[in-house]
């Protein structure tokens, strides 16, 4: 499938929060949005969308940086203390300081203007692809994750190496499902911070690389053959 023909395919329906000060440039992205089978809520101020997405559910929210009232990095970090709801940055602000901002909020992903619409959808379906797998309530998420003699039971929240028990923390066995949910894929140190750490990331916080070290010497010697866990210099980790 090419990349248009994915962008006229989202991965399942889903409520996007589109809050965005300039009302030509939110109109035409709702447009866009619901043309391609999204649910959009319209904001046009920091203080009317941070209390829209606090108050309300939503699988992705498409966040401006410079808006009226409160701007979009205070909003995130206010978003932060009550909602870990996968967030894309959207401004004209695309110098690598704004970027590091950005992150450091609690931003998942981070899109200068102007930006194509294909690639802000397939973006889109990137972060929707990670989150929604994970929902509890999600069908396409099996009980059951294998790979080679590795097992993880996702009722009971443990894992076995040939039929025996690894003894792992509970955010240590979350950060394996994780990866054995998305292998192959390279997941970013922020998104990792909201889905398992359930805090915004910090540049200066080394917690996440603590959890994955431990876990990698645990997998380690259960499975000394394979280096499971590896590091993608500059952009986070990847399951192989």
């Amino acid at each position: 499938m090419n990349a248009e023909a994915s962008a006229n395919k989202p991965f399942q329906p889903a409520r996007i929060l589109l809050i965005e000060d300039d009302k030509t440039v939110n109109d035409s992205l709702a447009d866009a949005l619901q043309s391609r089978g999204y649910q959009v809520r319209q904001c046009f101020d920091g203080r009317d969308g941070l209390l829209t997405a606090i108050n309300q559910s939503f699988h992705l929210i498409l966040l401006d940086k410079l808006l009226p009232v409160i701007d979009g990095l205070e909003v995130l970090l206010r978003l932060r203390q009550y909602r870990d709801t996968p967030v894309i940055m959207l401004t004209a602000c695309g110098a690598e300081q704004d970027r590091i901002d950005g992150f450091s909020s609690g931003a998942d992903d981070y899109l200068p203007k102007p930006f194509n619409m294909t690639e802000l959808q397939l973006r889109i379906e990137a972060l929707l692809r990670r989150s929604m797998r994970l929902m509890e309530d999600d069908p396409l998420a099996p009980e059951l994750l294998r790979d080679g003699v590795l097992q993880l039971d996702a009722v009971s929240q443990t894992a076995c190496c040939a039929g025996k028990e690894i003894n792992l923390t509970p955010i240590e066995y979350c950060l394996l499902e994780v990866f054995l949910r998305q292998r192959d894929e390279v997941l970013s140190k922020p998104y990792l911070y909201q889905l398992v750490l359930s805090k915004p990331f910090s540049r200066y916080d080394r917690s996440l690389d603590m959890h994955i070290s431990n876990l990698r010497a645990k997998l380690v010697k259960v499975i000394p053959e394979k280096k499971l866990i590896k590091t993608v210099h500059g952009k986070g980790y990847c399951y192989q």
